[in-house]
């Protein structure tokens, strides 16, 4: 491969990388809050559970983001390291922050951002825009119901009985945990897949859209190394900042989470890890009573959602400008 082909390469593996950092949060958050598991150990389970993901779900994710977002004439080396340098630098800054932002909306923001600037409105699938935005926007309320609900059940199944279940639901939660990195494995690690797969085919590398073994072994490898070191500054917002987790709520909203997660991965609709866990741990914690959540801090990372597509477009439309000089 030529040089800018192996950079791009890089800098998406990059992406996939901080990807798993950022997000390791949202799998491992409620697990160590409730004490069901140490920190290390949590992450390195999660961790391993991410590379295996993508080998035993498929790539329909990577598809869809490869495929039917972009028009074939706006599948460009430039559109893409735009996209992808927005979407890192924007990754990097609610991590300082603190804010489980979603990875996924910055990529897609990115994507949308460097390709209006490039080609024009037109050099955008609308339906496939549509279908991706459509999952993203459905699946936090969708995590909240399925959290509220599935707490409800626990709750009645529970009714009566003793403290001690308390040991049921930590133990549990090792279980709960690894479907939850299988799921999320099976839908972010593809989201590299599928823009290494596109750089790839813009650069006349392959023929058709098809994820070569390569990127499906490197970008699960990305992903579980970014797992594995964790993003600690967002685990204390999830695990402890909306109220105070104990087994029971983090085996229900790691249940609920893995559910709507691997239902999108399954269906090819890139969800985002971040807005379904912290949605699910909102709503198990509402089934208990709606007081018991401090709303505030849900405010403050909705208001995190809302700001990301814009601002990693805002960042892909200026990098575009930069990167399109370069590789042109």
């Amino acid at each position: 491969m030529p040089p800018l082909l192996i950079t791009f390469v890089a800098i998406a593996l990059t992406f996939d990388f901080l990807n798993g950092f950022h997000d390791s949060a949202n799998i491992v958050a409620t697990m160590i809050s409730s004490r069901a598991m140490g920190p290390r150990r949590a992450l390195l389970l999660s961790a391993t559970a991410h590379f295996c993901a993508p080998f035993l779900f498929g790539v329909a994710v990577a598809t869809t983001i490869g495929q039917e977002v972009l028009q074939p004439y706006a599948n460009t080396m430039a559109v893409v390291l735009a996209a992808l340098s927005a979407a890192i630098v924007w990754n990097l800054i609610t991590w300082l922050l603190g804010i489980p932002s979603s990875s996924s909306h910055a990529l897609v923001g990115g994507l949308v951002g460097a390709t209006v600037v490039g080609y024009g409105v037109d050099g955008i699938q609308i339906h496939g825009l549509v279908k991706i935005v459509i999952a993203l926007l459905l699946s936090p309320p969708l995590g909240l119901l399925v959290g509220y609900m599935l707490m409800k059940l626990v709750l009645f199944l529970c009714r009566g009985v003793s403290p001690r279940i308390n040991g049921f639901f930590r133990r549990a939660q090792t279980l709960t945990a690894l479907t939850l990195a299988l799921s999320h494995g099976s839908n972010d690690a593809q989201k590299t897949m599928g823009i290494i797969t596109m750089g790839l085919l813009g650069a006349g590398v392959l023929t058709r859209f098809q994820v070569p073994l390569w990127v499906i072994a490197a970008s699960a490898g990305a992903v579980s190394m970014g797992t594995a070191l964790g993003g600690w500054r967002i685990i204390r917002t999830l695990g402890g900042r909306f109220y105070k987790i104990r087994p029971v709520h983090g085996f229900t909203a790691q249940l609920a989470s893995a559910v709507v997660i691997l239902g999108a991965a399954l269906l090819g609709g890139p969800v985002s890890t971040t807005q379904v866990v912290s949605s699910t741990i909102l709503g198990v914690g509402s089934a208990e009573r709606l007081n018991k959540v401090r709303w505030g801090v849900a405010g403050n990372i909705v208001t995190a959602w809302l700001l990301t597509i814009p601002a990693s477009g805002l960042l892909a439309a200026l990098a575009y400008l930069a990167v399109h000089q370069v590789v042109m």
